[in-house]
């Protein structure tokens, strides 16, 4: 039995069963895509009688029985479908009514094709077209319901004699082909339309080898299409949906975020997801047929229940305040906007199981909307609905599938996260999937996620990261860059040419733009220890940690820095993981005052100095006491930091500074950082914090000293010493030692 029939129609006839609905249009390739100058190069063709193809329709399998889709009485349901040819269909459609298309940015525009009937050449139109008057600016006022064919010429030739003379032989020219114009709705097209009892998979199959640098059509087209037939206001509402989330709200309910523009393809996945609980479309497609699977023919009663399934489901996928209310999950994971969503589909998945969540579970919002944010933060890192999603989503599907009440249903979304967020994933395969250049990358998103989730600060500035990635913020330059932390250039320098390997996203920070600019291409070891050393202790302890910025990285080779910074990168999404899931991290205790420090005690952490030169048995300056002092500090920095308040007896007592005899408080602070830089190392000096505070009526001078970077040693003479803090007592360590100690201590 033959598959398709072949018949000969005429535009008007195609524009009439459009305009009565026996044609659906357009369905299988929306949105308008051909671009203006597709249009006049088609009215060119047909008016010199080209060929422009064939269109091939198909039989929806639509009957008399049902429901009437369109808005005039005179509709009928629609036979037809366009399967091939929708863009010149409507480009005619557009052009010969004054009709206006609908583009991919779901902006409505009119198609305007100039002509100028003594050229008999055609134009898109624009102002300087508009202005001569040689061209009929707008050939669509030839099918005009009001159009009169003698007053029109007249006009148009009086109009054009204002700017030139016209012959005779021009005036019939002109006359000729305004009328071979006005007839060009009587062009023949050859139609083939395809027999309503093919499958969906013979349509697509001979649409790609009929049109191979065409669009292929998907499962998704053809269900649209039977909402089209059998359920419009459906597929309206979809594409008003997806309309509505590209543009700006003005107050009203709209759809519109900064997370995702979805398509009307990717509502209807919602919608089947939460409505049949399936994703694979080539199922679902025969399910909303009706289709019986013993005769394989239509059931109209099984259809109708599907469709009200759908009904049912996509007035809760389309309804704004759960659209917006979970995409507010993604907010609390600590995603922003859509530059940092790598899966349009993840985001769509995930708003299914928020709908059964609330819908079929009775979940409490707010706890759906926890769980939301926990599911898409593990599905969006690994990638989890990237490739393959449809088998994907349905094997999650089948485990949600029939557990018995809320309680089994979030339980097992947590399950399916921890089952995916091993021990083994936190340290292995995420740092070896943060080894790409890519910059749409689901783990480069997922720590910008973190940093934002942790309240980072922007490296080497005051500001947080969040406060500077408001997607509703557009300006001419970004207010946070991805800086390149061992520049392009530098690395040029050293002979690292290969773009991957300069732009590994390890290699980036966010950094404020201004700063960026002034870091320019200057080496790390040029520009960052005057960063470093402005920062105080506590700024550069939690600006490293959450920049993943080892000690002292700037002095690393460039290798061994990617892969440190890895490692840590991932112990930051790891905690913004732990974080989101309420497994919150201890707050440091605030610091301890001076007089606190003096009840405390000596101990491990706190030591007490009568002097910083001074020998209180003999009144004089002496080595001894400068060594006592640095072999404290060392033992601080190479154990995990420490205070010594020097001034204090060993009783607790406070004493005062005059008997070290510097001629004021800066020359003493500034002689410790002499010492410090001579004997210790400069590289240090940002890890020792010193002030001068008043205690018992008398002047302590406080030095906090935080975990040092690197080993620190003390130069005594031709020696260097290596010293640790243990107990309430400084020891020092020698040979093997120092080296066990150290791999222990600087891994």
């Amino acid at each position: 039995m033959a598959i398709f029939t072949t018949s000969s129609i005429p535009i008007v006839s195609l524009i009439e069963d459009i305009d009565l609905g026996r044609i659906g249009l357009p369905e299988l390739q929306r949105p308008f895509v051909w671009p203006n100058v597709n249009v006049r190069d088609l009215f060119d063709s047909l008016y010199r009688g080209y060929p422009v193809g064939f269109l091939l329709l198909w039989k929806t399998g639509a009957n008399d029985t049902l429901k009437s889709i369109g808005t005039s009485a005179k509709q009928s349901v629609p036979e037809l479908a366009i399967v091939d040819g929708q863009q010149r269909l409507t480009s005619l459609y557009a052009v010969i009514k004054g009709s206006e298309v609908l583009r991919a940015n779901f902006k409505r525009e009119r198609i305007q094709i100039a002509f100028n009937p003594l050229t008999r050449r055609f134009e898109v139109a624009d102002a300087a077209i508009r202005k001569d008057r040689s061209f009929i600016p707008d050939i669509s006022r030839l099918w005009a319901a009001d159009f009169r064919a003698g007053s029109f010429k007249r006009t148009f030739l009086g109009e054009l004699r204002e700017a030139r003379e016209i012959s005779d032989d021009e005036e019939e020219a002109i006359d000729d082909a305004i009328d071979s114009l006005k007839a060009l709705p009587n062009y023949i097209f050859t139609a083939l339309t395809l027999s309503s009892t093919i499958d969906e998979q013979t349509i697509a199959d001979v649409f790609v080898r009929i049109n191979g640098k065409g669009k292929s059509l998907n499962q998704a087209d053809f269900i649209l299409t039977l909402m089209s037939v059998f359920w419009d206001e459906g597929r309206a509402a979809l594409e008003a949906f997806s309309r509505q989330a590209t543009l700006p709200a003005d107050g009203q309910s709209s759809s519109f975020n900064h997370f995702i523009k979805p398509s009307p393809d990717q509502m209807l996945r919602a919608t089947v997801g939460l409505a049949l609980k399936r994703a694979r479309l080539e199922a679902v497609y025969a399910v909303l047929r009706g289709r019986d699977p013993v005769t394989g023919l239509d059931v109209a009663s099984k259809r109708d229940a599907q469709f009200e399934l759908m009904k049912e489901a996509q007035a809760v996928v389309l309804n704004t305040a759960n659209w917006h209310h979970f995409l507010s999950a993604l907010t609390l994971a600590g995603y922003r906007g859509q530059k940092m969503i790598s899966s349009a589909s993840t985001v769509i998945y995930t708003y299914v199981l928020y709908l059964i969540g609330i819908r079929d579970f009775a979940v409490d919002r707010s706890v759906m909307r926890q769980v939301a944010a926990e599911f898409f933060s593990m599905a969006s890192m690994t990638g989890r609905y990237t490739n393959s999603p449809e088998t994907r989503v349905e094997a999650d599907l089948a485990q949600l599938r029939d557990l018995p009440h809320a309680d089994a249903y979030i339980a097992k979304l947590r399950s399916l996260c921890d089952t995916v967020l091993t021990n083994d994933y936190w340290e292995i395969t995420l740092p070896n999937q943060l080894a790409t250049s890519a910059s749409i990358s689901p783990t480069l998103f997922a720590y910008q996620a973190a940093l934002v989730k942790l309240d980072a600060p922007v490296l080497f500035s005051p500001m947080s990261i969040a406060s500077l990635v408001d997607p509703a913020i557009k300006g001419s330059k970004a207010a946070l860059e991805q800086h390149h932390l061992f520049p392009r250039g530098y690395l040029e320098d050293t002979g690292v040419n290969d773009l991957k390997v300069i732009n590994q996203i390890a290699n980036f920070a966010a950094v404020e733009w201004p700063s960026n600019i002034k870091i320019g291409k200057q080496a790390p070891s040029a520009y960052v220890p005057a960063l470093d050393a402005a920062m105080s202790g506590v700024e550069r302890e939690r600006s490293y940690r959450l920049h993943a910025l080892p000690p002292l990285w700037w002095e690393l080779g460039y290798e061994t820095f990617l892969i440190e910074r890895r490692q840590r990168m991932a112990r930051v999404v790891r905690d913004a993981w732990r974080t989101l899931r309420g497994d919150q991290p201890s707050l440091p205790a605030a610091p301890l005052s001076v007089a606190e420090l003096i009840a405390e005690g000596e101990n491990g952490a706190i030591e007490f100095k009568s002097t910083l030169r001074t020998n209180m048995h003999t009144g004089q300056q002496d080595e001894k006491m400068q060594l006592s002092v640095l072999k404290t500090i060392a033992g601080f920095l190479n154990n995990q930091g420490g205070s010594l308040l020097i001034g204090v007896s060993d009783d607790g007592t406070p004493i005062g500074l005059a008997a070290d005899a510097f001629a004021n408080n800066d020359k003493m602070g500034l002689h410790l950082v002499n010492l410090i830089r001579d004997r210790i190392g400069d590289v240090f000096l940002p890890y020792v914090h010193q002030h001068f505070t008043e205690q018992g009526g008398t002047t302590v001078l406080a030095i906090k000293c935080e975990a040092g970077p690197k080993p620190a040693f003390v130069k005594d003479g031709a020696s260097h010493r290596f010293f640790v803090r243990g107990g309430n007592a400084t020891a020092e360590l020698s040979g093997g030692s120092v080296t066990d100690y150290v791999k222990q201590r600087f891994k």
